[in-house]
C-alpha cells in the first residue's frame, strides 16, 4: 500500500500518461551504463536492491530487460517494479510477472514499499514543461535509498542515441551522451535527444550548447583517426574534450560510445545547487 499523502488529491497517481512508444532493446545503452557505474552500489545493499522502471509504456519489454541486465551484470538479487500511470498497460503487463518482476499502477509518487535503489525514467518527461522538471526530480529523488540513483533521459525509437541525467538524493550529478558510433555524423547529432531540463538550452550562451560545439570541433579535429574506426575517433574526441570539460567514467565507458560530463558544467544558466529543495 502507498500512503495517501504520496498521491495526488483523491489518491490518483501523480503525472500524465506518455505516448507509450517502446521497442525491445531500446534502453540497452542506458542499462549497460547503470549496471557498470551503479552496480557496485547495488551489490553493497544489505537487502535485494529494488529498481523501478517508471513509465515503461504500452509493452513491458524495458522492465523485462532491466531485470535480466541487472541480474546478469550488477546484482543477481535485483528486483524490478514496472510502474505505469495507465492501468490498461499494467493489466497488459501482468502475463510477464515472474520472480523478481512485478507491475503496479502509479506515477511520480512511486508506489513501492520503502526507498528504492534505482529509478529509471526514460522518455517520460519530454511531454512536460521545463519548469516542471525540478519538482519531478525532487519527488523522485526523495524516494531513493541512501546511495540510490535516478536516471532520467531520452532516446530515439531504436536506442541508437541517448542522453540522460544521473541524480542522487542530493540532486543531479552527471549527464551522459551515448550513441551507436557507426550511426554518428557528429556529436551534436545527440542534441535532439537532450532531456527536458536541457533541450531548450541548446542555444548560444548556454553551457550545454558550448559543450556540444566543442565536441563537434574535437570530432572534426580527430578526423584522421576515422581510418582506424569510429571508436578510435570518439576516444580521441573525448581526450581532447577532457582538457576543458570535466569528463568522468573513464576510457572503458568512452569505448562504449559514451561521454559523461559533470552536471554543473552543462547545467542551465541560473541553475543553483539546492534547486531541487
Amino acid at each position: 500500500m502507498v500512503p495517501r499523502s504520496s498521491r495526488s488529491a483523491g489518491g490518483r497517481p501523480v503525472g500524465t500518461a506518455t505516448r507509450g512508444t517502446t521497442n525491445p532493446n531500446r534502453l540497452r545503452r542506458m542499462d549497460r551504463w547503470i549496471a557498470s557505474v551503479h552496480g557496485p552500489v547495488l551489490r553493497r545493499t544489505a537487502d535485494a536492491p529494488v529498481a523501478v522502471d517508471l513509465g515503461y509504456g504500452a509493452a513491458p519489454w524495458t522492465a523485462v530487460e532491466l531485470l535480466a541486465r541487472l541480474r546478469r551484470d550488477a546484482d543477481p538479487r535485483a528486483r524490478v517494479v514496472g510502474v505505469e500511470i495507465d492501468p490498461e498497460r499494467v493489466t497488459a503487463a501482468l502475463p510477464y510477472v515472474r520472480e523478481g518482476l512485478t507491475f503496479v499502477h502509479g506515477g511520480f509518487e512511486v508506489p513501492v514499499a520503502g526507498p528504492v535503489a534505482l529509478i529509471r525514467a526514460a522518455n517520460v518527461l519530454r511531454q512536460y514543461e521545463e519548469d516542471e522538471v525540478p519538482a519531478v526530480w525532487a519527488r523522485l529523488c526523495a524516494r531513493l535509498a541512501p546511495g540510490g540513483l535516478l536516471v532520467e533521459g531520452t532516446c530515439d525509437e531504436i536506442g541508437r542515441r541517448h542522453v540522460w541525467v544521473a541524480l542522487g538524493r542530493e540532486g543531479p550529478r552527471t549527464v551522459t551522451f551515448a550513441t551507436r558510433l557507426g550511426s554518428l555524423e557528429r556529436p551534436s547529432d545527440l542534441a535532439e535527444r537532450l532531456p527536458k531540463a536541457l533541450i531548450h538550452r541548446n542555444v548560444p550562451g548556454e553551457p550545454v550548447h558550448a559543450f556540444l560545439r566543442d565536441a563537434d570541433r574535437a570530432w572534426a579535429a580527430a578526423a584522421p583517426y576515422a581510418s582506424l574506426g569510429a571508436r578510435q575517433r570518439w576516444i580521441a574526441t573525448a581526450a581532447a574534450l577532457a582538457a576543458d570539460w570535466p569528463l568522468v567514467d573513464g576510457r572503458r565507458r568512452v569505448r562504449q560510445g559514451e561521454l559523461t560530463v559533470r552536471w554543473e558544467a552543462v547545467a542551465p544558466r541560473g541553475w543553483a545547487p539546492g534547486s531541487l529543495s
